[in-house]
């Protein structure tokens, strides 16, 4: 009888573990893949970029709580000390603190210290500390903060992990970066970008300093399988296209409006690959002495699909220096060149035009030099934005353009590239696309695309840039 009694216990014991929410997190049919991806990265500095109601907050809090208790899946388990992060206290109660509440069972948390409120309803209240008991017998502790406090508030403490649900201003994230180095702990963040292009759009999405340890990801409406697909259809017609960017996709928004929105780094940018020799396709410069040279390689697969796979990007040299680069580059790469040697390139045509400087132009220097390049290239500007978008856009699951992540200048250039206000794209860090639609505008339409727009769809669709050019400047100044 006590057998079965203790084994009726187990059974009862199972059943309600199960039915806490930490235990059900991700399983099942229903399983939010981007999530699980931001848990899996080993990354110390991870932001996830998401739309509202897109699962971004869930799997900050998740991830608190595997690490407070020792039990994360994809991380070394042990004791820790870490903060959670919010605007202010009032979204700490009602945002963080309450994910929190909801993934942390009562009976793992051994102590409570409120800012406001009573311990014994602490979802009633504001929590200044959570100390939690872990699979090792000892205990984490976790800390509230809200940025209203100042970045005063923040200093002095030696951590293993702090969370931002929502974006910081920069001295209370570059103070919480200080609290994290004697530890080598880690930083993560959970945040609907609606501040426009502020210090963490350079920081983690332009990766500016070339921090191999930034990761982000962008999670939209779509990526969260327990939202109602009718529901995402409802908002999507009533939203405005510039109000979208952030609410559905996460996306940052500026006044002037990305040029390629449809380029997606974790669509787009792919690892290198050693390209099959049937699938060199060519070569496209544009020229620059003081300004940046950009040169780029580029593949096209038996379905159409071009690959960028090499890239040559340096200002200030002459072009000897660049032509030397390019063989180099040319050489690692294996490419294919002309019985005598040389290679061929597609070349910007004001390449071809002498000055009173020089008696010959910068494409005979290059012919001089085993480099022969091509002016007859089609520099419409809206025509090839439109080609390239064609073929970043993702159709059946897959795009037909792909960047080799070997090529950060191009890369660069694709999440920075932005409309002005006279409706044309601002004339700076262009060089790499420059060439980019050279090489597209020598290439078929992707397949299954439209034929070119004719004059009455440029007429609207430029009418349309307008009207969401003057959306943006009522919404954003």
């Amino acid at each position: 009888m006590e057998k079965v009694r203790a084994l009726y216990d187990c059974l009862n014991e199972a059943v309600r573990r199960g039915k806490r929410p930490i235990a059900r997190y991700n399983k099942g049919e229903k399983v939010h893949k981007k999530q699980m991806a931001f848990h899996a990265c080993p990354a110390r500095n991870r932001w996830v970029f998401g739309g509202n109601r897109s699962g971004k907050t869930e799997c900050g809090a998740v991830e608190c709580v595997w690490r407070l208790r020792g039990i994360h899946p994809f991380a070394e388990n042990k004791p820790v000390t870490g903060w959670a992060v919010s605007l202010t206290s009032q979204v700490q109660r009602d945002v963080a603190q309450r994910k929190i509440l909801h993934y942390l069972p009562p009976e793992w948390i051994e102590e409570v210290v409120m800012s406001s409120g009573r311990s014994g309803a602490p979802e009633l209240g504001v929590i200044d500390t959570l100390v939690v008991k872990n699979v090792f017998g000892s205990r984490s502790v976790l800390g509230f903060k809200s940025c209203e406090m100042g970045r005063e508030k923040f200093q002095g403490a030696s951590l293993d992990f702090v969370w931002f649900d929502e974006e910081p201003p920069q001295d209370v994230y570059e103070e919480c970066r200080m609290r994290l180095m004697d530890k080598k702990g880690m930083m993560f963040g959970t945040m609907t970008p609606l501040k426009g292009l502020t210090f963490l759009h350079d920081e983690v999405y332009l990766n500016r300093s070339g921090d191999p340890e930034n990761w982000y990801e962008f999670m939209e409406w779509a990526d969260n399988p327990f939202l109602d697909p009718g529901e995402i259809g409802r908002m999507d017609a009533v939203l405005p296209e510039d109000e979208l960017q952030t609410r559905r996709y996460g996306r940052f928004a500026a006044r002037e409006g990305l040029v390629y929105p449809e380029f997606d780094e974790n669509v787009h940018v792919i690892e290198p690959f050693d390209l099959p020799p049937d699938w060199q396709a060519g070569i496209s410069i544009d020229p620059g002495l003081k300004n940046p040279l950009s040169c780029h390689f580029y593949g096209v697969d038996f379905d159409g699909n071009i690959y960028v796979v090499g890239e040559h990007y340096e200002a200030d040299r002459d072009v000897e220096y660049h032509a030397g680069k390019i063989f180099e580059l040319a050489d690692r790469l294996n490419w294919k060149r002309d019985p005598r040697g040389r290679l061929r390139a597609l070349i910007d045509p004001a390449a071809g035009q002498r000055t009173l400087a020089s008696a010959r132009s910068v494409a005979e220097l290059f012919g001089d030099l085993g480099i022969l390049t091509d002016l007859r290239v089609n520099k419409d500007l809206f025509a090839g934005i439109s080609r390239v978008r064609r073929y970043l856009k993702v159709r059946e699951g897959k795009p037909s353009l792909y960047v080799f992540k070997s090529c950060p200048k191009l890369i660069g250039e694709f999440k920075r590239y932005r409309y002005g206000e006279d409706d044309r794209p601002r004339k700076q860090e262009d060089h790499a696309l420059d060439e980019l639609r050279y090489f597209v505008m020598s290439r078929p339409l992707p397949p299954g695309q439209p034929e070119s727009l004719n004059e009455i769809q440029r007429d609207k669709l430029k009418l349309s840039r307008l009207v969401t050019a003057r959306n943006r400047r009522r919404n954003f100044g």
